[in-house]
């Protein structure tokens, strides 16, 4: 079923979400709700909100800039998921050992506060090393090739095209290796299984076929709107980028590409927007990559996780069908 070609659906809906600890976060245009499993037949249901960015300032509703809004905005409702769905799957697991010294004076200490704390040095730590990773050790070790080859410290264009290409491909490169890498440990396992249940389902219901586990799991668990084919359209762009950054900058060269993150975003959200509303051949081509990549961060989900899915996608359709943004593709 996995590797079977994706093909045309009856229509294409704006609702998205994302796969957390033990559940699923569905984003319909009126509402949000989390789903965790807590028992084998028990499923927790939330409805989240939060105000965006474009209902306080209406220039983020423009093309572009609705790209950097939407990104820090589904950054903020993903973080927000995320802690509750944590919470849940931290009550409903059975405690068979003692807490240690330090975990009781943690608790002591933070109490019900405890995971927030967690999840923000988590975060900090994990935007810290993203940036390291991404733009300064590509940028670090193609300054360590200069010295081992005389050419390419002249400078001028040809050097930043190759500079951009080598950090590009690097950043590829480093990105498949963390994925495939975090995918063999259970509890991601667990996630990205949830992730392909999500895009099932969402496939089931673009397909207009009945929600139910049997329809959702004959779905392809690859779909062009999708979070991992927006970071791998992220990072392509970020080759291209690269090319008006000149190489003589040094140090200054990836602060700026850090602070072109907002253009690379809006330009990276229109594509994926663009996928999203048609299925033709250049936006195939577009979605291509992230397609692939998707075959690392989703697995094929069991029953458990598919309900959870569908229980999560019924609670965000609206009545009036304003989710729908596509038919007959």
């Amino acid at each position: 079923m996995a590797d079977k070609k994706s093909k045309k659906t009856k229509k294409i809906t704006s609702i998205g979400g994302s796969a957390l600890i033990e559940g699923i976060m569905m984003r319909g245009p009126k509402k949000s709700t989390v789903c965790v499993r807590t028992g084998k037949d028990e499923i927790y249901s939330e409805d989240i909100r939060i105000t965006t960015i474009p209902e306080k300032v209406k220039l983020f509703k423009l093309p572009f800039f609705r790209g950097i809004a939407g990104l820090i905005d589904s950054m903020r409702l993903s973080y927000k998921s995320l802690m509750l769905s944590a919470d849940k799957a931290i009550e409903s697991a059975e405690i068979e050992e003692e807490p240690s010294k330090f975990e009781k004076w943690l608790d002591e200490k933070f109490g019900d506060k405890l995971m927030k704390v967690l999840m923000v040095i988590s975060s900090v730590l994990g935007v810290a090393l993203a940036i390291g990773l991404f733009f300064f050790l590509p940028w670090g070790l193609f300054e360590l090739l200069k010295l081992a080859v005389p050419a390419l410290q002249n400078g001028g264009e040809i050097v930043t095209f190759w500079q951009s290409v080598f950090e590009g491909v690097l950043k590829i490169v480093l990105f498949l290796v963390y994925i495939v890498i975090v995918s063999q440990t259970r509890d991601m396992k667990r996630v990205f299984m949830y992730h392909g249940a999500e895009h099932k389902t969402i496939f089931c219901y673009e397909n207009e076929e009945e929600l139910t586990v049997a329809n959702v799991r004959k779905q392809i668990r690859f779909h062009p709107r999708c979070g991992t084919s927006f970071l791998v359209i992220m990072l392509i762009l970020g080759i291209l980028v690269g090319l008006f950054v000149p190489t003589f900058l040094g140090f200054w060269r990836p602060v700026i590409k850090i602070l072109l993150i907002p253009l690379t975003c809006g330009i990276g959200y229109e594509l994926i927007k663009l996928c999203g509303k048609h299925d033709n051949t250049f936006t195939r081509i577009i979605a291509a990559p992230g397609l692939w990549a998707q075959r690392i961060t989703t697995k094929e989900p069991d029953d458990d996780m598919i309900e959870v899915a569908i229980e999560a996608i019924k609670a965000v359709i609206p009545e009036d069908g304003s989710d729908i943004v596509n038919c007959g593709c």
